[in-house]
């Protein structure tokens, strides 16, 4: 399961940005099109801060939906797998936009 280490990872970046505070809150982005189950972020999420500065922090997950560029129409065109189809033309020929992003955008910590 890549989730346990992607959500020490997010704990990590956290523990270095939060200056020695406790975390109460962290906003993730998560797109849809990368190999990331949200619902498996949060459950490695609460097993690994336990005992840490993030212990009890809310973890809001925010889902980027998949975007294209379709590179024979130029329309952006939503994507729900990775080689989607443009839905304007039907060309395979679609650049990814967004929706491969997994970041933690914003944390909030205890004064």
């Amino acid at each position: 399961m890549h989730e346990m280490s992607i959500a020490q990872g997010i704990i990590e970046l956290c523990l270095d940005h939060a200056g020695g505070r406790r975390v109460s809150s962290l906003d993730v982005e998560i797109g849809e099109l990368g190999s990331v189950v949200p619902e498996a972020i949060e459950f490695c999420f609460e097993a690994c801060s336990r005992n840490t500065l993030l212990e009890g922090a809310r973890l809001n997950i925010v889902r980027i939906p998949g975007m294209g560029l379709c590179l024979d129409c130029h329309q952006e065109t939503r994507l729900t797998e990775l080689y989607g189809a443009c839905e304007q033309c039907g060309s395979s020929r679609v650049t990814i936009v967004s929706g491969e992003e997994l970041r933690v955008r914003e944390i909030e910590v205890d004064d």
